[in-house]
């Protein structure tokens, strides 16, 4: 009995040793001495970068109409931008075009019908309770 319950306790340690999850970066490598020598490098390109950027402006509305050469230049490449959309846009054909426009008509009427007798419904209803 004894050793069974050792044999337990032993096979529990063993599980959560085997059950401990780690976690990996995708800048982990197999080896520990490539680890330490990649991360030690990645820093050292971090810090290069960091030490050679240049401010960069925001692209604002004024400043690219300022670039462009004012507002008349704006207006005037806001409608060439609105032609460009609009050519890629994919317009349905003819027969597709009456086909779903008749949909839209009948499915009107049907529910115009179908609030009129609605309408008709309630009104006799109250009537008949009013009366």
């Amino acid at each position: 009995m004894a050793k069974r319950k050792s044999d337990t306790k032993s096979s529990n340690k063993t599980e959560e040793a085997s059950s401990k999850v780690v976690r990996i970066k995708a800048s982990d490598s197999k080896s520990s001495k490539t680890k330490k020598a990649s991360t030690s490098r990645s820093v050292k390109v971090a810090a290069d970068k960091k030490a050679t950027k240049k401010p960069v402006e925001k692209k604002t509305s004024a400043n690219l109409a300022k670039k462009r050469g004012g507002w008349l230049r704006s207006f005037l490449g806001y409608f060439k931008n609105s032609w460009i959309e609009l050519k890629q846009v994919h317009w349905p054909t003819r027969k597709a075009t009456w086909s779903l426009t008749f949909a839209v008509l009948v499915f009107s009427g049907f529910y115009v019908l179908f609030i009129m007798l609605l309408d008709a419904g309630f009104k006799t209803l109250f009537e008949s309770l009013l009366t």
